[in-house]
């Protein structure tokens, strides 16, 4: 899966090991980095469903976008780059056409 990045502060997390470790710490950081290892290595989002790291579409105000579990209580927000989403009849987003990300920020929103 592509995925491009909102800032440059979360690129240097993903790119910088150094950069990414100081300013998450190491356990958000190993996570971090362990959960674009998985968007890297799928197709699609359909092959995350049922991954470690519980990925998952958000709702309310944050419609749109999915997460995935880092370090207890913070998540990594990301969503498609897709065009528009692909959905089906029922406004269901289709995860197996979702082929790119836009990573958005790490963030503990409960």
């Amino acid at each position: 899966m592509k995925i491009v990045f909102i800032n440059n502060d979360l690129e240097k997390y993903a790119n910088k090991d150094r950069y990414g470790y100081r300013k998450l710490g190491l356990k958000r950081f190993k996570k971090f980095k362990q959960r674009l290892d998985q968007l890297k290595a799928s197709e699609t989002l359909e092959d995350l469903r049922n991954q470690p790291g519980r990925f998952h579409e958000l709702k309310n105000d944050r419609k749109g976008q999915w997460a995935c579990d880092l370090d207890h209580p913070y998540r990594l927000i990301f969503r498609p780059q897709e065009n528009p989403v692909p959905n089906d009849e029922n406004g269901n987003y289709i995860w197996s056409k979702i082929k790119s990300t836009e990573i958005i920020e790490i963030k503990n929103y409960h």
